[in-house]
């Protein structure tokens, strides 16, 4: 059976909802979902099969202090809220299904990178807390998210480690694959000078993510080239952006537009999304 395999980018992945939105529409349910940060986030309003969820967040609260804002620091180290996003608007404002979400037989994976060891781990979405402990984790982007703690460990963003987790859901067993990435086609990830200092600000706490920090751009771009030969070799459909977005965009209109471009881009691969679990 085929994969889904979601990649993250903070706002970018609401190309990736529209993409999932459209697999909605056409009744089209993966029965293996793995992504990373805001890639699996959004992912499992498509699990849920709640269609323009994430759309209906980003509308009503992109600009909402309580969601993106320096004054969250004060309250959780974060520049995101993380009370408000992960508890107070799946449980009381846009509520989540999850009776939906619990009766999906199939897996759900998310991934994060363990600080402690500086590898990838992947949790049981099903196996989420109310408050989406696992969901924040994944998203903790460093400097931007305090690593968050589950039983005992601190994890961080699981692109961090596995930016686009094709290889697992290979080794799961998985021989065809749809692939969400969120750059366009050519992008290719540069060294970053901010990954350089956040691993010098991390390495006497968790040095094992110093190296995971400092190669980041090497992994990815491999990443993407192997799933660029597995779209050839007719073992993947890859759908992507025909262009960037900006990742902390305020600007709902271009929010909207990248959606909806994801949507229609699903919708004129529907076919070859269709022939995946043939």
């Amino acid at each position: 059976m085929p994969s889904l395999i979601l990649e993250g980018g903070t706002l970018r992945p609401i190309f990736s909802s529209g993409v999932m939105d459209a697999l909605l529409d056409h009744d089209i349910m993966f029965p293996y979902v793995i992504g990373v940060s805001a890639g699996i986030s959004n992912g499992i309003s498509y699990v849920s099969k709640q269609k323009q969820r994430n759309l209906q967040i980003m509308k009503q609260f992109r600009n909402d202090p309580r969601y993106i804002g320096y004054r969250n620091f004060l309250r959780n180290r974060s520049l995101f809220g993380l009370d408000f996003i992960f508890d107070e608007i799946p449980n009381q404002h846009i509520p989540f299904d999850t009776d939906t979400f619990h009766r999906y037989t199939g897996q759900v994976l998310v991934g994060v990178t363990n600080a402690h060891t500086g590898l990838t781990e992947y949790m049981d979405g099903q196996k989420a807390d109310r408050a989406w402990t696992m969901m924040r984790a994944t998203c903790a982007i460093p400097v931007y998210f305090p690593a968050i703690e589950i039983n005992g460990n601190h994890y961080y963003d699981g692109g961090i480690t596995d930016p686009i987790p094709i290889r697992k859901a290979i080794a799961d067993g998985h021989e065809k694959h749809l692939i969400v990435l969120t750059q366009p086609k050519g992008y290719i990830k540069p060294a970053s000078k901010a990954n350089k200092a956040v691993a010098q600000l991390l390495k006497r706490k968790y040095p094992m993510l110093v190296e995971p920090l400092l190669t980041r751009h090497l992994k990815y771009n491999e990443t993407v080239a192997f799933c660029e030969q597995l779209e050839r070799e007719g073992k993947a459909v890859l759908i992507r952006p025909e262009y960037k977005l900006n990742s902390f965009e305020k600007d709902y209109a271009k929010l909207e537009a990248s959606c909806n471009h994801g949507y229609e881009l699903a919708q004129n691969k529907i076919e070859d999304i269709r022939s995946l679990f043939q």
